[in-house]
Protein backbone atom coordinates (compact mmCIF):
# COMPACT_ATOMS: atom_id res chain seq x y z
CA UNK A 1 0.00 0.00 0.00
CA UNK A 2 2.87 2.59 0.61
CA UNK A 3 4.52 1.98 -2.32
CA UNK A 4 1.40 2.43 -4.14
CA UNK A 5 0.65 5.41 -2.48
CA UNK A 6 3.95 7.05 -2.94
CA UNK A 7 4.13 5.93 -7.13
CA UNK A 8 0.13 7.80 -7.25
CA UNK A 9 1.39 11.02 -5.12
CA UNK A 10 4.47 11.09 -7.44
CA UNK A 11 2.37 11.24 -10.20
CA UNK A 12 0.78 14.32 -9.76
CA UNK A 13 4.00 15.86 -8.68
CA UNK A 14 4.47 17.81 -12.21
CA UNK A 15 0.99 17.70 -13.38
CA UNK A 16 -0.57 18.90 -10.12
CA UNK A 17 0.95 19.66 -7.08
CA UNK A 18 -1.65 20.63 -4.76
CA UNK A 19 -2.94 17.30 -5.51
CA UNK A 20 0.10 15.64 -4.25
CA UNK A 21 0.60 17.75 -1.33
CA UNK A 22 -3.01 16.62 -0.33
CA UNK A 23 -2.63 13.20 -0.77
CA UNK A 24 0.52 12.96 0.96
CA UNK A 25 -1.10 14.92 3.80
CA UNK A 26 -3.79 11.76 3.27
CA UNK A 27 -1.05 9.42 3.67
CA UNK A 28 0.86 10.79 6.95
CA UNK A 29 -2.74 10.89 8.45
CA UNK A 30 -3.53 7.36 7.69
CA UNK A 31 -0.01 5.94 8.78
CA UNK A 32 -0.67 8.31 12.13
CA UNK A 33 -4.04 6.68 13.11
CA UNK A 34 -2.42 2.90 11.83
CA UNK A 35 0.84 3.68 14.18
CA UNK A 36 -1.07 5.06 16.97
CA UNK A 37 -0.56 3.69 20.44
CA UNK A 38 -4.10 4.61 22.22
CA UNK A 39 -5.43 0.79 23.23
CA UNK A 40 -7.01 -1.71 21.32
CA UNK A 41 -10.33 0.19 20.71
CA UNK A 42 -11.77 3.61 19.21
CA UNK A 43 -14.90 4.68 17.80
CA UNK A 44 -16.79 3.93 14.42
CA UNK A 45 -15.96 7.84 13.76
CA UNK A 46 -12.11 7.31 14.04
CA UNK A 47 -12.07 4.23 11.98
CA UNK A 48 -14.09 5.83 9.16
CA UNK A 49 -12.02 8.88 9.43
CA UNK A 50 -9.04 6.61 8.68
CA UNK A 51 -10.91 4.51 5.82
CA UNK A 52 -11.65 7.93 4.35
CA UNK A 53 -7.85 9.01 4.21
CA UNK A 54 -6.75 5.34 2.92
CA UNK A 55 -9.70 5.67 -0.05
CA UNK A 56 -8.91 8.96 -1.36
CA UNK A 57 -5.28 7.55 -1.59
CA UNK A 58 -6.88 4.48 -3.68
CA UNK A 59 -9.03 6.85 -5.70
CA UNK A 60 -6.34 9.05 -6.90
CA UNK A 61 -4.60 5.34 -7.72
CA UNK A 62 -7.31 3.70 -9.22
CA UNK A 63 -8.99 7.62 -10.68
CA UNK A 64 -12.31 6.63 -12.45
CA UNK A 65 -11.55 3.27 -12.01
CA UNK A 66 -13.13 3.41 -8.68
CA UNK A 67 -16.59 4.50 -6.76
CA UNK A 68 -17.07 4.25 -3.42
CA UNK A 69 -20.22 4.91 -1.72
CA UNK A 70 -20.52 5.60 2.32
CA UNK A 71 -23.83 5.82 4.33
CA UNK A 72 -23.32 6.11 8.12
CA UNK A 73 -25.99 6.58 10.39
CA UNK A 74 -24.93 9.49 13.13
CA UNK A 75 -26.18 7.65 15.66
CA UNK A 76 -23.39 4.76 15.10
CA UNK A 77 -20.95 7.15 14.96
CA UNK A 78 -19.96 6.57 19.10
CA UNK A 79 -20.29 2.84 18.91
CA UNK A 80 -17.14 1.38 20.09
CA UNK A 81 -14.77 -1.22 17.18
CA UNK A 82 -11.49 -3.09 17.65
CA UNK A 83 -8.83 -0.66 16.69
CA UNK A 84 -8.06 -1.21 12.44
CA UNK A 85 -11.16 -3.80 12.80
CA UNK A 86 -12.56 -2.20 9.52
CA UNK A 87 -9.72 -1.06 7.18
CA UNK A 88 -8.43 -4.04 6.17
CA UNK A 89 -11.74 -5.24 4.94
CA UNK A 90 -12.46 -2.19 2.78
CA UNK A 91 -8.24 -3.11 1.54
CA UNK A 92 -9.26 -6.70 0.47
CA UNK A 93 -12.27 -5.00 -1.17
CA UNK A 94 -10.00 -2.39 -3.49
CA UNK A 95 -6.92 -5.25 -3.70
CA UNK A 96 -9.03 -8.74 -4.04
CA UNK A 97 -12.34 -7.30 -5.42
CA UNK A 98 -11.28 -4.47 -7.47
CA UNK A 99 -7.67 -4.71 -8.87
CA UNK A 100 -8.24 -7.69 -10.25
CA UNK A 101 -11.80 -6.58 -12.55
CA UNK A 102 -11.71 -5.26 -15.54
CA UNK A 103 -13.24 -1.98 -16.21
CA UNK A 104 -14.74 0.53 -13.31
CA UNK A 105 -15.50 -1.51 -9.26
CA UNK A 106 -17.74 -0.30 -6.58
CA UNK A 107 -17.18 -0.20 -2.95
CA UNK A 108 -20.12 0.39 -0.60
CA UNK A 109 -20.00 1.15 2.98
CA UNK A 110 -22.78 1.28 4.77
CA UNK A 111 -23.13 1.59 8.94
CA UNK A 112 -26.55 1.51 10.03
CA UNK A 113 -28.50 1.11 13.62
CA UNK A 114 -30.54 -2.34 14.01
CA UNK A 115 -31.80 -2.34 17.73
CA UNK A 116 -29.37 -2.72 20.01
CA UNK A 117 -26.26 -3.60 17.41
CA UNK A 118 -24.66 -1.42 14.69
CA UNK A 119 -24.03 -3.24 11.23
CA UNK A 120 -21.73 -2.16 9.26
CA UNK A 121 -21.52 -3.95 5.54
CA UNK A 122 -18.37 -3.51 3.39
CA UNK A 123 -19.44 -4.38 -0.24
CA UNK A 124 -18.06 -4.44 -3.64
CA UNK A 125 -18.87 -5.71 -7.05
CA UNK A 126 -15.54 -6.96 -7.88
CA UNK A 127 -14.23 -10.59 -8.66
CA UNK A 128 -15.64 -12.84 -5.88
CA UNK A 129 -13.95 -15.27 -4.72
CA UNK A 130 -14.75 -19.42 -3.63
CA UNK A 131 -16.59 -19.56 -0.80
CA UNK A 132 -14.85 -22.71 0.48
CA UNK A 133 -11.39 -20.97 0.18
CA UNK A 134 -13.20 -17.77 1.87
CA UNK A 135 -14.81 -19.74 5.23
CA UNK A 136 -10.90 -22.11 5.69
CA UNK A 137 -9.50 -18.66 5.93
CA UNK A 138 -11.74 -17.90 8.47
CA UNK A 139 -11.71 -21.21 10.13
CA UNK A 140 -7.54 -19.73 10.40
CA UNK A 141 -6.47 -23.31 8.09
CA UNK A 142 -2.78 -22.55 8.01
CA UNK A 143 -2.44 -23.14 4.63
CA UNK A 144 -3.84 -20.25 3.53
CA UNK A 145 -2.26 -17.45 1.63
CA UNK A 146 -4.15 -14.90 3.84
CA UNK A 147 -4.43 -14.28 7.73
CA UNK A 148 -6.69 -10.57 7.26
CA UNK A 149 -10.10 -12.37 7.25
CA UNK A 150 -9.50 -14.79 10.18
CA UNK A 151 -7.58 -11.71 12.81
CA UNK A 152 -10.28 -9.60 11.78
CA UNK A 153 -12.85 -12.48 12.82
CA UNK A 154 -11.44 -12.94 15.81
CA UNK A 155 -10.81 -10.10 17.53
CA UNK A 156 -14.34 -9.56 16.77
CA UNK A 157 -15.04 -12.49 18.90
CA UNK A 158 -12.60 -12.04 21.19
CA UNK A 159 -14.18 -8.49 22.41
CA UNK A 160 -17.41 -9.20 21.72
CA UNK A 161 -18.60 -12.78 22.22
CA UNK A 162 -18.88 -15.07 19.12
CA UNK A 163 -21.77 -13.87 18.07
CA UNK A 164 -19.95 -10.70 16.50
CA UNK A 165 -17.98 -12.58 13.58
CA UNK A 166 -17.82 -12.16 10.25
CA UNK A 167 -20.04 -13.00 7.65
CA UNK A 168 -19.09 -13.32 4.38
CA UNK A 169 -20.59 -13.51 0.98
CA UNK A 170 -19.08 -13.80 -1.96
CA UNK A 171 -18.40 -16.17 -5.22
CA UNK A 172 -16.43 -15.96 -7.98
CA UNK A 173 -17.58 -13.44 -10.47
CA UNK A 174 -20.33 -12.10 -7.96
CA UNK A 175 -18.13 -9.52 -5.99
CA UNK A 176 -17.74 -9.87 -2.05
CA UNK A 177 -20.12 -8.69 0.95
CA UNK A 178 -18.37 -8.56 4.49
CA UNK A 179 -21.10 -7.93 7.16
CA UNK A 180 -19.93 -6.73 10.77
CA UNK A 181 -22.03 -6.95 13.25
CA UNK A 182 -20.92 -4.71 16.76
CA UNK A 183 -22.72 -4.28 19.85
CA UNK A 184 -24.18 -0.20 20.80
CA UNK A 185 -23.49 -0.75 24.29
CA UNK A 186 -21.74 -3.02 26.32
CA UNK A 187 -20.58 -3.29 30.10
CA UNK A 188 -18.06 -0.71 31.69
Amino acid sequence: FIYNSLTAIASFTRTDPERARELLLDLAEFTRYSFRRHGEFTTLAEELRSIEAYLVIEKARFGDRLTVTVRVAPEVLPVVVPFLCLQPLVENAVQHGIEGREGSGEISILAQDADHECVVTIEDNGVGEDPERVRRRLAGDPGSDSVGLANVDERLRTAFGDDYGLVVETAPGAGTKVVVRLPKFRPG
